[in-house]
């Protein structure tokens, strides 16, 4: 019988959210709304062009991104959605017995790249639900090749302010990399000025990953991308798939990021969304953190009640993320949804929980 390398057998494969079947699914932390009208244009010229290979540089994209953030085209890559990115920045800097540390609440797919990588994975304590940048520094032994840090986070959607993230970068050895992994940023960018943050690339050791999955409604179309130093782009640039990105995503996502306001208005309606319904749930007892992200974390008085929550959502044709897998097992994650399926929510979380 053939066999699998040992490492790979051992291996949990990466667990998604439960979609479950027919019900109105609130786990994935996708945008409420449709991309961008010059997106989904943009997808039907891409079409008439499909015998082509995509274009492997992203020139066009990586020019779109450059445009918007200010950024030097030539320090941006760009992956299958930023998981593509993380895998690979954890391959080409870590294993062989180095190790990456993460936050208590991070990104559970850095604990399977870690893994891919044959790397040690280590979790530092949250405090109050939201990242520590003591804690992670205080927890930075002389193997730790990578820190990761999800800012805002998932699951919780907490933030720390850029000039905490400034301080960590300040404070790591030269030799770490750290990796800044800003899947919501759109959701913050008014009030947490990024410039700061993205100059850290210009560093050589800091790497700054974004995704048009959120707050540009493009989930489906899987593109990620990264501001890189030049010396760690080169190494990475080596794992990545060759033509990693269909050319119809990449097409919409230039144009996506090309329209701006229309990705603002997508966020300020989330937000019009969230605030209320978070403020909705605390009314009921319920423990919400701040979000800055389109998702809210909703924390029950017992794993028992968080349960029949969830069960009493299901029997009601609505799913969200259960959280036990995060080490969370008092919580769901609430998804934004559209304002009738935020109502529909709340009125089941009421009557469950009377």
């Amino acid at each position: 019988m053939t066999c699998p390398v040992p490492y790979v057998a051992a291996m949990a494969p990466y667990t998604l959210a439960d979609l479950g079947g027919d019900l109105i699914s609130m786990a994935q932390n996708e945008s409420a709304f449709p991309p961008s009208p010059k997106a989904l244009a943009a997808a039907q010229d891409a079409l008439t062009q499909t015998q082509l290979y995509p274009d492997p540089d992203w020139v066009d994209l990586r020019q779109a991104i450059a445009e918007t953030h200010q950024l030097d085209p030539d320090m941006i890559l760009c992956g299958a959605g930023s998981m593509e990115l993380t895998g690979c920045l954890i391959r080409a800097y870590a294993g062989d017995g180095r190790a990456v540390l993460g936050t208590e609440y991070g990104y559970a797919f850095v604990a399977s790249a870690a893994l891919q990588a044959q790397a040690v994975y280590r979790q530092v304590p949250e405090s109050g639900l939201t990242v520590s940048i003591d804690a992670i520094l205080d927890n930075v032994t002389p193997d730790v090749a990578v820190v990761l840090l999800c800012n805002p986070g998932n699951p919780t959607g907490t933030m720390v302010p850029s000039v905490e993230v400034l301080r960590l970068r300040a404070d790591l050895p030269e030799h770490v990399l750290l990796v800044v992994d800003q899947a919501y940023a759109e959701f913050c960018d008014a009030s947490n000025d990024p410039s700061g943050i993205f100059a850290l690339a210009q560093r050589g050791d800091t790497v700054i990953l974004r995704t048009f999955s959120k707050a540009y409604g493009l989930a489906g179309a899987r593109v990620g991308w990264g501001c890189f130093p030049p010396a760690i782009a080169a190494q990475v640039r080596k794992l990545l798939n060759p033509n990693n990105i269909a050319a119809v995503s990449q097409m919409m996502a230039a144009a996506a990021m090309r329209d701006r306001a229309h990705m603002q208005e997508i966020v300020r309606r989330t937000e019009a969304i969230r605030n209320p319904f978070a403020s909705r749930c605390r009314a009921l007892g319920l423990d919400v953190p701040h979000s800055h992200t389109n998702f809210v974390l909703l924390r029950f008085g017992s794993v028992d009640q968080a349960a029949e929550v969830d069960q009493a959502l299901r029997r009601a044709g609505l799913l969200m993320r259960g959280m036990a897998g995060y080490g969370l097992p008092d919580c769901l994650r609430a998804t934004i949804c559209d304002a009738a399926v935020m109502e529909r929510a709340l009125s089941i979380l009421k009557e469950a929980l009377s």
